[in-house]
């Protein structure tokens, strides 16, 4: 039997569509049925490993009384492929294996004008460096092989769309949105961001510029992040279906904290207040958090700060998500150095342009902020880029790094270097931390599973070790930290998303994934209009 589609369209980006297909992926295995995500083209720098083939079998899932941690199942440790975040969550929230299939193309921008293309979890130069327009023919025929092979295996697939429908200068070269809607036959709904207003001239429009054809295959739309009573809306959603024929199938009230990360992006800057004021475990998180002579020991504080820095190409944002849910954990984005102000820990996230956004953070006068909290004894880590950028130097003899800047110093605040290469290493890893000191005594022998994306290898600096000047390796290959035992880099991605390390770093345990697809489930199932979702994969029936 051959999958139905359904397909969430969007009438502009961050209308709600990665969460609703999350939601979707969920409600619908939970009825029993074998469920796969699919989006044919992502642009995103956040990314996850996947298994390039079926491992497991579908809706597998690990053993009883153990949960999913954000970074997923760690069975596959063999070399893999990537997708992008948003259909990795997806694929855990329709109890399925997350593989390349659900993403054939990503396209992870280098540059403002250059993206690395990844197809079928494996980069393409050859992609990479053709225009868009003549991509796109390209790669059609792989993408329709992905999702067919797909609808073969399982018997509900769940589509999510790009952007908006109906962008009419793009609409020839379309392979994400209607063109994989009409392939598929795909029953779509069109979702929009009613707190943004003009949310019916957004639906209403989305749907007159489509042909007909096209319109014939929106079913329902959704209105998303209502703020106030729905009978006020009236009579809104009548006179829309009057005009279109279309009904709207669900008004979804506003959400703040539904638990997924942002696909994209930096979007709120507003700091984050901590999930709950006043919970700092006795003695643990403030003794593995404070920044020493930071503050009194009487002092407690309401929440601990941490400053994640958002350079301009800034990747993999999504694995600090769960920061969020911590008790007491306050994080903030920092673009300044008075972003970094008071902040108890800074962290170099990773970066798909080491060296462009390490000249970045000198424009900005960051690099003086981080060695300044440093050197006054606070925390700093650094994941993958941002390890790189806290060694001594970073040498580019092939000229890999995007935006060709070369060899350049780095932050100094580890005896490191970086060679980059060609060869890119895209693996699951599980492993543990040796021993640590200082602000990070607490992570030493906990074991972790995450996972590696990143181009060049970090060895010693040779001419500082012989100077007896040597970075502290914790982690065979993978991370090392300073003598003072304050700055940390990592190569792995995923810390935050394993619960043992919340757990060793904070006392806390943050929702499962399980609770959080559970819950978005729940709250589409309480929302739509009654019997919409089942009548949405019954073809023969109008929604």
């Amino acid at each position: 039997m051959t999958a139905v589609c359904v397909m969430v369209l969007g009438t502009t980006s961050g209308a709600g569509k990665s969460w609703l297909t999350t939601a979707l992926c969920r409600h619908y295995a939970r009825q029993g049925l074998k469920v796969a995500p699919f989006k044919a083209q992502n642009m995103s720098n956040n990314a996850r490993v996947v298994a390039p083939a079926l491992h497991r079998s579908h809706g597998s899932l690990p053993p009883e009384g153990v949960d999913f941690p954000w970074g997923g199942p760690a069975e596959n440790l063999s070399p893999a492929g990537e997708i992008g975040s948003a259909q990795y969550f997806q694929a855990l929230a329709a109890k399925a294996e997350p593989e390349v299939r659900m993403n054939p193309l990503l396209l992870k921008p280098e540059a403002d004008t250059r993206s690395q293309v990844v197809l079928m979890g494996e980069v393409n130069q050859a992609l990479s460096d053709m225009p868009w327009r003549g991509r796109s023919e390209k790669v059609w025929p792989t993408i329709t092989a992905a999702l067919d092979a797909l609808r073969e295996a399982y018997d509900v697939v769940v589509i999510e769309g790009a952007g908006s429908p109906a962008e009419i200068n793009l609409h020839a070269s379309d392979i994400v949105n209607m063109r994989i809607a009409r392939h598929a036959q795909a029953r779509c709904l069109l979702v929009t961001d009613i707190d943004r207003g003009g949310a019916f001239a957004h639906l209403y429009g989305t749907w007159a510029l489509l042909p007909e054809e096209e319109r014939a295959l929106i079913k329902g739309f959704v209105l998303n992040k209502f703020r106030g009573d729905a009978a006020l809306l009236a009579p809104g959603p009548q006179m829309l279906q009057d005009l279109t024929g279309v009904p709207t199938v669900a008004t979804l009230p506003m959400w703040w904290q539904h638990g997924l990360p942002e696909e994209d992006g930096v979007f709120d800057m507003t700091p984050t207040l901590p999930a709950a004021r006043g919970a700092l475990p006795p003695g643990g998180a403030r003794s593995a958090l404070g920044r020493p002579g930071g503050r009194t020991s009487g002092e407690r504080p309401e929440w601990i700060t941490i400053a994640v820095v958002a350079y301009p190409r800034i990747s993999n944002l999504d694995e600090f998500q769960p920061l969020k849910n911590v008790p007491g954990v306050r994080l903030v984005w920092a673009r300044t150095p008075a972003g970094c102000m008071g902040a108890d820990w800074i962290i170099l996230p990773g970066s798909k342009a080491t060296s462009a956004d390490l000249a970045w953070l000198r424009d900005q006068g960051l690099d003086r902020a981080v060695a300044q909290h440093a050197a006054q004894g606070g925390a700093v880590l650094g994941v993958c880029g941002g390890l790189q950028m806290l060694g001594e130097a970073l040498v580019d003899p092939e000229g890999v790094e995007p935006m060709g800047l070369g060899n350049a110093p780095g932050l100094g605040l580890l005896p490191l270097v970086t060679a980059f290469d060609a060869q890119k290493t895209v693996r699951h890893t599980r492993t543990e931390f040796q021993t640590l000191t200082g602000v990070w005594a607490s992570l030493s022998g906990v074991a972790v599973d995450g996972y590696e994306i990143h181009h060049g290898q970090t060895a010693q600096h040779p001419a500082m070790a012989v100077a007896g000047d040597v970075a502290i390796e914790v982690m065979a290959g993978l991370a090392w930290q300073n003598k003072g035992g304050n700055v940390l880099g990592v190569y792995l991605h995923g810390l935050f998303e394993d619960p043992r390390v919340l757990q060793a770093l904070f006392g806390a345990r943050v929702p499962t994934l399980e609770t959080v697809f559970d819950g978005l489930a729940d709250y589409i199932e309480q929302h739509f209009s009654p019997g919409v979702l089942e009548r949405l994969i019954h073809v023969s029936t109008e929604v």
